[in-house]
């Protein structure tokens, strides 16, 4: 028996949606695009807008409460990757680089580290923009994962 996968997009500040919906469009999968206010997805039955309330992590909340290890969740909130990697989902990064279970930690790690150097003042910049090499490898990472997931079920 094969079960569906699925795609939850932590859509918020995703730069990659229209890739997603690009990617998924073409294998058939279902997409979740989950929000905390409403953002303009494709006319697709397989594409479902999810608008969660504005409290703090709701949207990561409805996503981990639901994703399944034959899932696939496009984020780069790092606490959302760990929970997603712990519920055994497959974790990609905006910019292509999956979250792997050897890799979360040094993720988390640095998070944190970002976070007490701004808590104590320093200037430390947000995320670089996205480049065109950054939307291949997202391509080639959610091409990949999805194939690795249909290999495993037999598809």
């Amino acid at each position: 028996m094969t079960i569906a996968i699925s795609i939850y997009i932590d859509a918020d500040a995703c730069p990659v949606k229209t890739e997603v919906y690009r990617v998924a469009g073409r294998y058939g999968l279902k997409v979740y695009v989950v929000a905390n206010s409403f953002i303009n997805v494709p006319r697709d039955p397989r594409i479902e807008q999810v608008v969660v309330n504005d409290s703090f992590d709701a949207a990561d909340d409805w996503i981990v409460e639901r994703v399944a290890e034959t899932d696939i969740v496009v984020t780069a909130d790092i606490p959302l990757a760990d929970r997603s990697l712990r519920k055994g989902a497959t974790v990609i990064g905006s910019t292509g680089v999956p979250f792997t279970p050897s890799s979360i930690g040094m993720a988390m790690a640095s998070r944190e580290l970002m976070a007490n150097l701004r808590a104590m003042g320093e200037t430390t910049g947000g995320p670089k923009p996205m480049t065109p090499r950054d939307r291949s490898r997202f391509l080639s990472a959610l091409d990949e994962a999805i194939n690795r997931l249909r290999r495993r079920q037999g598809i």
